[in-house]
């Protein structure tokens, strides 16, 4: 009989399912056993946090290159704007909305029970470097490689690059169900798991939704500009969006938004060029539902958003996500370090972000890949009939 392989999605259903009913009933000792994995593995993301930004990040710069010149640096710009705006629309509908339907405060240290799990071992693991510095790494060795042509230097970071993915396919996404369930089972044991539970639907019911509205705001954008009925771009860009909410990838959705794009009039060779850019450097649906749970979860635990700070978040982060849809849960991964150093999020705080966020992975590809054709209508209108993009990468 054929092995039956469970996705990270019904992984995580099962680890809150299961977690949330034995912390109901466990003894202290096996919570506290728990509480060491959920420690230990913490450790873990923080320590490996800084590789991924450096090892994802630094390839996908360097790869760019500099052959398709005004185009190439016009994908970027607009991916990077739209990525950086889906993160503002949402933090300021999200930040709006979700006081009518959660409550401030009620994950606090005040608002939950007083009771704690200690681990038996609390091992620390220091970073090699903090996130931000990472980034910066990544920026300066990328287009250091571009200008000064370094193949040796680019072929080690594209070995790195494949290290950084094993690690994310083989250890941390293998291990995250594991981890979520450790702390599901803790907050169960102290009583605050109904909380956690009954929000999450409404967090992930909100993200779809503004992701969708942002959808149909690019699709207008994109319709003014190439003069074209917007209500027919997104429908035809439909199957793409169906693809990407069901295996929760931008890369491996290629293939589909490709088809799709070019049934929206766009020529051949722009969308050679730009689907396969933009499934790398546009993650406008992963950063909605970032910014949606992050924001739910700073104002169930007392610790409401600034604009300023969030500000600098969406910045950083519309950085950290390039690359990372060629893994699953890439983009996550690549965020967990600026949740917490510019957020300032506890582990717990972090965790949880990752367990919503992980709950219905699909609608953030989703968006990504749907907003690829949006991008791809805008390039086409503006460099379609005044230049070949195959002219311009040779």
């Amino acid at each position: 009989m054929k092995k039956i392989k469970l996705g990270l999605f019904p992984k995580v259903v099962i680890s809150i399912v299961i977690g949330a009913l034995l912390g109901l009933v466990l003894p202290d000792v096996v919570i506290r056993i728990f509480k060491t994995f959920n420690v230990l593995f913490a450790q873990l993301l923080k320590f490996i946090v800084p590789l991924l930004v450096l090892g994802l990040v630094t390839p996908s710069i360097a790869n760019l290159g500099r052959g398709a010149g005004k185009m190439l640096l016009s994908v970027v710009v607009i991916a990077y704007v739209s990525t950086v705006l889906a993160s503002l629309f949402s933090y300021g509908i999200s930040s709006t909305i979700l006081p009518a339907y959660l409550s401030p405060g009620e994950l606090s240290a005040e608002g939950i029970s007083e009771k704690e799990f200690l681990p038996y071992i609390d091992l620390k693991i220091p970073p090699i470097c903090d996130v931000m510095t990472s980034i910066v790494l990544s920026f300066v060795i990328g287009i250091g490689i571009i200008f000064t042509d370094s193949k040796g230097l680019k072929r080690g970071f594209d070995e790195f690059e494949k290290i950084v993915k094993l690690t994310i396919e083989k250890v941390i996404i293998p291990g995250l169900p594991i981890y979520i369930f450790t702390m599901i089972c803790e907050m169960s044991a102290r009583g605050v798991i109904n909380v956690v539970l009954g929000t999450g639907f409404k967090v992930i019911l909100t993200g779809v939704v503004l992701s969708i509205v942002y959808l149909v705001i690019q699709y207008c954008i994109a319709g003014l500009i190439a003069r074209k009925n917007p209500f027919k771009l997104l429908w035809n860009i439909l199957p793409a969006y169906l693809t990407g909410f069901s295996i929760c990838s931008s890369s491996a959705c290629i293939p589909v938004t490709y088809d799709c794009t070019l049934k929206n009039g766009v020529r051949k060779d722009i969308a050679d060029f730009v689907i396969p850019l933009c499934a790398t450097v546009h993650m406008c649906g992963s950063a909605i539902k970032l910014t949606v749970t992050s924001v739910a979860i700073a104002y169930m635990f007392g610790q409401p958003i600034g604009f300023g700070l969030f500000l600098q978040f969406a910045l950083m982060q519309a950085i950290a996500a390039v690359a990372a849809p060629g893994v699953m849960g890439g983009v996550l991964m690549a965020s967990i370090g600026i949740i917490g150093t510019i957020l300032g999020f506890s582990d717990t705080m972090t965790t949880l972000v990752m367990t919503l966020y992980l709950a219905l992975d699909g609608y953030g590809p989703a968006a990504n890949v749907s907003g690829d054709g949006a991008i791809a209508v805008i390039i086409d209108k503006l460099f379609g009939k005044k230049q070949d993009v195959s002219a311009l990468e040779n």
